[in-house]
């Protein structure tokens, strides 16, 4: 009997946040230990209460916001972004290499629409952004998996050993999910020189680009000559103004691309959220102050991390930033099983470092089996106080 299914959807994995959830339905979690939910990487607050009382308004107050808008984004946003990216950058970018999307996976959707098909590959570093994976893995691409180092970091070297006529793009996500890493300039100049060098694109996903430690431009790309011909740039308004219900993101490139993917995105959703996409434009006129007060509040807590962890022995920091902590544990045990040992004991709900690799991973940074993925942004630091507590009393 032929199957009802695409054989390429079906062989996907399982959406590795929703699988973390249903644990919490065939595990007891201990009375005495409430959950820390450290599993997945998005604010659980509202907005702040001035980008609340706005989209309120717009919701009431302009009919534009409630049917379709322009397929590639409300031209003030883009217009916005191009300003505020070519000052943060020190380069020069046009409102018409910006369009707005349904949140960033949209966003690195459409771009891989642009640039593959099924049969092509795409190099990802692993740890990978699981999502990025699925989305490959839908499309019948090829994942390509470039270990890190033992710092985190991927390395040019090893990419372009993995090239052929196949690979289409390279994908760097920085701030890193899972590890948090931030990846140097020179080592993102790098990767975009040799992108360029063999004619195919470079993505990063700059998702937590507003929680870099960094008080300067991560990199330098945009003051590349030409840089729309080599580079697809992402972005997420989620993360920075808790607008993740509303499903608003960013990709820059060429005009010639722009066109290809306004195909794609007038297929999938017409439009991205009007609401949404006028709250961003909001936030960024007016929510700089806070913006900046969040990004301080995660670096306290990343510090807490680094600085909590030792409670816990045995344990070890692998990397951290943006709102990510990758550990390595200390016990003879599988992580996918591991955590939910700890789930079930300590109450504590994070991700195995098997949900971030290929099956059976090594590398540079070690094994999938060894490491666990923390998201410790919903967490304040008596919070990740008591996390590293439960962890030092938890044994196997």
């Amino acid at each position: 009997m032929t199957s009802p299914f695409n054989p390429a959807i079906r062989a996907t994995f399982a959406p590795p946040v929703m699988e973390a959830r249903r644990w919490l339905e065939t595990l007891d979690i201990p009375a005495d230990k409430p959950l820390i939910n450290v599993s997945q990487a998005a604010p659980v607050d509202p907005p702040p209460l001035p980008l609340r009382q706005e989209i309120a308004r717009i919701a009431i107050e302009e009919p534009a916001a409630h049917i379709y808008g322009p397929v590639l984004g409300l031209p003030e946003l883009r217009d916005e972004i191009a300003r505020e990216w070519s000052r943060a950058y020190n380069g020069e970018i046009r409102p018409e290499q910006v369009a707005i999307t349904s949140g960033c996976n949209q966003a690195f959707t459409a771009a891989i629409a642009t640039l593959a098909g099924a049969g092509d590959a795409v190099i990802l570093p692993t740890p990978w952004y699981f999502n990025h994976k699925m989305a490959l893995d839908m499309a019948g691409i090829e994942c390509r998996p470039l270990p890190v180092a033992s710092d985190m970091l991927p390395d040019p070297k090893q990419a372009e050993a993995l090239l052929d006529s196949r690979v289409k793009a390279i994908v760097l996500v920085t701030p890193n999910n899972p590890t948090g890493a931030e990846y140097p300039a020179e080592t993102v100049q790098a990767f975009f020189d040799l992108a360029r060098r063999h004619g195919i694109a470079l993505i990063v996903d700059e998702t937590y680009r507003d929680f870099d430690s960094r008080d300067r431009a991560p990199h330098h790309l945009f003051e590349q000559p030409d840089w729309d011909r080599t580079l697809i740039q992402l972005y997420s308004f989620s993360k920075a103004y808790r607008l993740t219900g509303h499903r608003v993101g960013a990709l820059l490139t060429s005009v010639a691309r722009m066109r290809q993917v306004e195909k794609y995105l007038d297929t999938v959703t017409i439009c991205a959220n009007q609401i949404g996409q006028r709250a961003a434009l909001f936030g960024m006129r007016n929510l700089g102050d806070w913006r900046r007060e969040q990004r301080r509040e995660i670096l306290d807590r990343r510090a807490a991390v680094e600085r909590e962890l030792a409670r816990a022995k045995g344990w070890r920091l692998l990397g951290a930033g943006a709102y990510f902590a990758y550990l390595e544990h200390p016990f003879d045990m599988a992580s996918d099983e591991l955590a939910r040992r700890i789930l079930g004991d300590t109450g504590i709900l994070m991700l195995p470092g098997t949900m971030f690799a290929p099956t059976g991973a090594e590398g540079g940074s070690g094994s999938a089996e060894t490491q666990m993925r923390v998201a410790f942004a919903n967490v304040d630091a008596q919070g990740i106080g008591e996390m590293f507590d439960r962890l030092a009393a938890f044994s196997v």
